[in-house]
């Protein structure tokens, strides 16, 4: 017997093609309907637009994951793993990634159709992190099309806090005790802990851009600021960097990376250190590298706190460029998805005035393919870089 859903009049009949409805589109529903329910979506003439997820506690009011078709959610967990089967084949088939890695992302929310949803390889671990209340709830349903797919892989399930606040739950506690994974990408190993520390454990979007820096460090001296689990020191070394310097405050992501360093036996230096303290110091002595690396966490969590962000990554940069050769390089990143492009191209332009350097842009850079976009929704590509050359 088909399941029937609650419905959700919009108050338009001209809703754009995007996956996100907010608050203010949505006027009270008429009856009390569970937080993270799979609702009908109706326009305001009371025509059937799709299914959505819904959560009266979030401004992402709902979450649009089919459009057009009645009979789409006939049987969820046919649809479930249609929609990750269509992923799954992208990553396998068309990207081809895993002939080079065994971690990747599997399913990039929106720019996938499952919005709020982000499913990462790291082996033969899945982690899958709930960005949204509704698809937390479908958890059990996921791990089964998961499980169709990726037979006799171990899953994990993470809720980000930043996701917590937003969607308004708290989950149930989440496991405290991780094994650890070995994974391998472009033949450097890394030892990871899925699910423990910033985002799933891995930066997976960053796979090409630490391919494309290595190429660049041949003979090169390297420091790598925010190295996290020292997957950018650990490819620039393997491409012949004369030294690398790698530095993080976080105690946990350094012994990851001391774990991965030893498993491919590279000479990398590792330093537990306020990057702004290395950097000051570094200017002060007038030590430059010819290459630098700087990759800092999500700055900025959302628009409003935009300025107070963009300033921060300012004086980063700043110092960054301070401490890049003449004639050397210096890739600059952020995974804020609330700075576009052009505010993060203006913050380095004014960052290399501040520091008196020229500065040409070599190359822009983003998320790995692994991380599409919908053309309707650009936020998908949160990862930005720009690959400059420093005089």
């Amino acid at each position: 017997m088909k399941k029937q859903r609650p419905s959700i009049e919009l108050d338009t009949d001209d809703l754009g093609r995007g996956p996100w409805i907010y608050g203010r589109q949505v006027p009270p529903p008429a009856e009390s309907i569970e937080p993270g329910s799979i609702v009908e979506i109706l326009d305001a003439s009371r025509r059937f637009i799709g299914f959505g997820l819904y959560n009266p506690f979030s401004d992402i009011r709902i979450r649009v994951i089919s459009r057009g078709r009645k009979s789409d959610l006939d049987n969820l967990r046919q649809f479930l793993l249609q929609r990750l089967a269509s992923a799954d084949r992208l990553r396998k088939r068309l990207l081809d990634l895993p002939r080079n890695t065994d971690a990747y992302r599997v399913v990039h929310a929106e720019g996938d159709d499952l919005p709020g949803l982000v499913v990462d390889r790291l082996g033969n671990t899945l982690v899958c992190e709930y960005h949204s209340l509704g698809f937390y709830e479908l958890q059990e349903d996921i791990a089964w099309a998961l499980g169709e797919l990726y037979p006799g892989a171990h899953i994990i399930h993470r809720v980000p806090r930043g996701a917590r606040s937003a969607e308004g739950f708290d989950p149930a506690e989440e496991p405290d005790e991780v094994a650890e994974v070995e994974i391998v990408e472009h033949g450097v190993r890394f030892r990871l802990l899925p699910g423990v520390g910033h985002k799933t454990g891995f930066f997976c979007d960053q796979r090409d851009n630490r391919q494309k820096v290595a190429s660049y460090c041949k003979g090169a001296d390297v420091l790598d600021l925010c190295c996290n689990i020292g997957a950018f020191a650990l490819h620039a070394k393997q491409a012949g960097a004369r030294s690398v310097r790698a530095v993080d405050l976080d105690e946990v992501v350094l012994e990851r990376a001391e774990a991965s360093r030893a498993a491919n036996d590279l000479d990398v230096e590792f330093l537990h250190a306020d990057v702004f303290h290395v950097m000051r110091d570094e200017v002060r002595k007038g030590s430059t590298s010819r290459v630098v690396i700087l990759d800092p966490h999500k700055i900025v969590p959302g628009k409003r706190y935009l300025e107070e962000g963009l300033h921060k990554y300012g004086d980063l940069n700043t110092l960054a460029l301070g401490c890049v050769r003449p004639g050397g390089l210096l890739a600059t990143f952020s995974c804020s998805g609330a700075v576009e492009l052009q505010e993060f191209v203006g913050m380095v332009f004014r960052a290399a005035r501040r520091a008196e350097r020229d500065i040409r842009v070599l190359e822009v850079l983003g998320a790995g393919p692994d991380h599409p976009q919908r053309p309707e929704f650009p936020r998908s590509r949160y990862l930005k870089g720009l690959l400059l050359a420093v005089d």
